[in-house]
């Protein structure tokens, strides 16, 4: 495996993953190709030519075909994907339905389809049709059981402390972003990285594996180097190896003290009888409510007494305010002089100290 690590790899996308051990990468994002069809060429009014994608990777000879393409290199995907790993296919009406079924078919979960809205696409020059102005992302678990990777507090603050919606708001690829030889493009569906950034922020962890099987321009390897993750690309093309591997030599990586998603932490569990150990309250001492119209005593064992019960903080913050339950960490507090001091904060300078 580890000559495989952050490398693009040579060689057809079903043979190359076949070398891959079995539940060996964290992460796939797999852009294969649209099968588009397309039967002549694009003009534009003033009858220049569109450069569409007219490539010979994207060309099947019938649906029948392109379906076992398909089947064959997401079976072998789900086979490197470790147990709790993800996947993300990007696709257009052309193709991502069919991919879908069989995705489905081979037992990947779907967890969303993100819907890449483009905010600058090209127009439908014929006029016969509505402006293709969108691409299907299917986000995927290898099973319906797996605990797959999802950084929901980091894309919510990401996106300013909203939730992160399933409608994607970004530009195609172009500018000094393009790979581009003579004028040319390298490739001619290159992604753009705004799109790859948020699949493996949210995604996946610092010093996972990424694994892309249509390599193309290197998006997914460039992208991953720079958030401090592993990567994998399988692609068969020289031309496109060569100038993606420029790219990825070119790409400094973050510093891992910025990808450190402090926000998605859990602190430790603290029981309250671990602040009674260090002094940080006292027995026999009284906790009150905000405004002070209730009191309880601390016991030995941790609970508080109150009118006659005794419980946890949790327990008696609830039955005085007639729930079933309530966090005490939030509602009791201490009198260090006339001061009132929430038992969170004391909770806070204990991780803080003790952790």
């Amino acid at each position: 495996m580890e000559k495989y690590i952050n490398q693009i790899v040579k060689g057809d996308c079903i043979e190359s993953l076949k070398k891959l051990p079995d539940h060996s990468v964290d992460l796939i994002f797999a852009d294969p190709p649209y099968n588009l069809q397309l039967k002549k060429d694009l003009m534009r009014p003033n009858q220049t030519k569109v450069e569409g994608v007219f490539d010979k990777w994207d060309q099947f000879s019938s649906f029948k075909v392109y379906d076992e393409f398909t089947e064959a290199w997401l079976k072998e995907s789900r086979r490197v994907l470790k147990k709790n790993g993800a996947i993300w296919v990007i696709g257009s009406y052309h193709n991502i339905f069919r991919v879908g079924a069989i995705m489905q078919n081979l037992g990947f979960w779907f967890l969303n389809d993100v819907i890449w809205v483009k905010t600058n696409p090209m127009p439908n020059f014929r006029g016969t049709r509505f402006q293709n102005a969108h691409e299907t992302m299917i986000w995927a678990s290898r099973a319906e059981k797996s605990s797959y990777t999802f950084h929901y507090k980091s894309m919510k603050a990401f996106n300013d402390d909203l939730q992160m919606r399933s409608d994607w708001w970004i530009p195609i690829c172009s500018g000094k972003e393009r790979l581009k030889v003579d004028g040319k493009k390298v490739h001619s569906t290159q992604k753009p990285e705004e799109l790859l950034f948020r699949v493996i922020l949210s995604s996946t962890n610092v010093g996972d594996v990424v694994l892309d099987p249509f390599s193309g321009s290197g998006t997914t390897a460039a992208v991953a180097k720079k958030l401090g993750r592993n990567f994998i690309g399988l692609e068969r093309e020289d031309y496109y190896i060569e100038h993606s591997r420029k790219r990825i030599e070119a790409i400094e990586p973050l510093d891992l003290e910025d990808l450190n998603y402090l926000i998605e932490k859990k602190p430790p569990k603290v029981p309250f009888g671990n602040l009674i150990e260090k002094e940080m309250v006292q027995v026999g001492e009284l906790l009150f409510d905000k405004k002070e119209q209730n009191s309880a005593r601390i016991a030995a064992n941790a609970t508080l007494e109150w009118e006659g019960k005794a419980g946890s903080i949790h327990k008696i913050s609830a039955t005085i305010l007639g729930k079933s339950a309530n966090n005490g960490w939030k509602y009791w507090y201490v009198k260090r002089g006339e001061e009132l001091i929430l038992i969170d904060e004391l909770r806070s300078e204990y991780i803080k100290k003790y952790y």
